[in-house]
């Protein structure tokens, strides 16, 4: 490449590092320097800042010059952008204009239909798609599309139809087997689910997600030897440890001496995750081994009070150690042993004065004390997780009949972005919200030990609750996580959980009316 072609090359790397960073007039102003206005990476970059600056028609322009009818449109890489700046709404503006527009493509509306389910409006989202299908009656990525918009409008068996016609047109497409796999998991159809899934592996054994999502399938029909060996395919996706592979614990036979050793366990994911896989470190201890824990700062102090454990790190340099393994991949580590759920709860504590201090903080009554969370953490800018945040919280309006149950003292634990909606309840919703005296995991943990029960919907405070042996109720989404199994109303990991579960994908009534009997009969 020519020194010209090296600059302008690094140009257009600054021009989207600006783009994707929502430096949206900075990178404006680098562009105008770009010697080729014309060319596809050009008009790509002007769709973006204007997508990002609120200039709609003018990025839908320049979007539609981008397609060259090779490969898929840019769009989709447009909506990635987007969505990792939590802009889809700009982007539904522009694709609208430019799928409207004689000269768009209609591989747009594509686009459109899959920016529209994830940004909640799935229903506008399958008239979209379904005008694409009438366009592309064929398109296995139309009907893909089409498939997940209608599922996320609550109809599974109309999902199902869009992904097995689908596979009539494309009987080798492992896509469209995997969301065939995904949504029978969804419904509890479990023994089809890991079957499809299986077809789908033969066609891409080593596709990352596909084995990913079938270890989950596994794990949620209670197949855990399977399931967890499956789980460790999440290695080989961007956003999972980088720790070298070759010091990853291995699965602990009988006889294996790890004595001395320093295992270093690392948090993966979401703080739930890592507070229902402690349960696992005293029994690295008992093997003699040295644990260190690196964690996020509000499990910190919690982790520190794990009797035996070593050294507890948030962030800084990467420590020392002879193995490592993150939180997830305990189980997988313990298969082997006879305690293959960890120790048994409680297997975390509370701080003592901590305890003290929050039980002068709660009502003076010898009404039952119930604690509150209605939503968990929203993620805009990821998408999955985004997505199912909306499925597994609660608009609180909706726990309205919860505030005037006889008997029970309601108590917030919300934190968050959800905790705002206290303030558009009626003056008769009675609700104690302590939520501001909440400053770590360890804070609730002491909260948790001063009232009778937790409802909550799926999220940290849940796995928390459960790790300190309290009683939780557990308000489930219909296609509920793993970790609940399929068709239970109990849970193998914390023995005083239940789990009230949707009987239908976004309907909390049946939930709600289930929860307030057993408080009224509670209290």
């Amino acid at each position: 490449m020519t020194p010209e072609g090296n600059m302008q090359t690094a140009l257009l790397v600054r021009i989207d590092e600006k783009v994707r960073a929502g430096h949206f007039s900075e990178a404006h102003e680098l562009l105008k320097g770009y010697p080729e206005q014309d060319g596809v990476a050009a008009c790509f970059l002007y769709a973006a800042i204007f997508t990002g600056l609120g200039e709609f028609a003018q990025a839908a322009r320049f979007l539609i010059r981008t397609d060259r009818g090779e490969g898929r449109h840019p769009a989709w890489h447009l909506l990635a952008i987007m969505a990792g700046l939590d802009l889809r709404e700009n982007l539904i503006a522009v694709l609208r204009l430019a799928a409207e527009d004689p000269s768009g493509s209609p591989a747009l509306l594509n686009v459109l239909g899959e920016a529209l389910y994830q940004a909640g409006h799935p229903y506008e989202a399958r008239d979209i798609l379904q005008r694409s299908c009438t366009i592309n009656p064929y398109s296995s990525e139309s009907l893909n599309s089409l498939g997940i918009a209608t599922y996320e409008c609550g109809d599974a068996e109309a999902a199902l139809d869009c992904f097995e016609y689908a596979l009539r047109g494309d009987p080798g497409n492992a896509k469209t087997l995997s969301n065939i796999a995904c949504t029978l998991s969804a419904v509890g159809r479990m023994d089809e689910a890991i079957a499809t899934y299986q077809k789908a592996i033969a066609l891409r054994p080593t596709d990352a997600k596909i084995r990913l999502n079938h270890s989950i399938a596994l794990l949620k029909d209670g197949r855990w030897a399977q399931g967890w060996m499956e789980h460790e395919w999440r290695f080989d996706l961007p956003e999972h440890t980088k720790l070298p592979r070759d010091r990853l614990l291995p699965t602990l036979r009988q006889g294996d001496d790890i004595r001395g050793k320093i295992i270093l366990l690392t948090q993966e994911e979401g703080l739930g995750d890592t507070l229902m896989y402690l349960r696992y470190v005293p029994l690295l201890i008992a093997r003699g081994a040295h644990v260190h824990l690196w964690v996020p700062p509000e499990l910190a102090e919690l982790c520190r009070r794990i009797k035996g454990v070593g050294r507890v790190q948030v962030g800084g340099i990467l420590p020392d150690y002879d193995w490592h393994c993150p939180f997830i991949s305990l189980p997988r580590v313990f298969l082997s042993d006879p305690e293959k759920l960890g120790n048994p709860v409680p297997y975390l504590e509370a701080d003592s004065e901590k305890i003290t201090r929050f039980r002068k903080l709660l009502p003076k009554s010898d009404r039952l004390k119930v604690g509150l969370v209605w939503g968990g953490a929203r993620r805009p800018c990821q998408t999955a997780p985004y997505m199912m945040d909306r499925k597994r919280s609660v608009p609180l309006h909706l726990l309205e009949s919860l505030g005037k149950i006889e008997n029970i003292d309601l108590i917030s634990l919300q934190k968050g972005d959800y905790s705002q909606q206290i303030d558009d309840m009626p003056p008769d919703f009675c609700i104690h919200d302590l939520s501001g005296h909440l400053q770590s995991m360890d804070d609730t943990a002491a909260l948790l030990m001063n009232i009778d029960i937790l409802v909550s919907v799926d999220t940290s405070v849940v796995h928390l609750a459960g790790a300190l042996g309290r009683p939780v109720i557990l308000m489930d989404r219909f296609d509920n996580c793993w970790r609940w199994l399929s068709g239970k109303d109990t849970s193998i990991w914390y023995p005083q959980l239940r789990i009230v579960r949707q009987k239908k994908l976004r309907d909390w009534s049946g939930v709600v009316k289930k929860i307030c009997k057993i408080l009224r009969k509670a209290g």
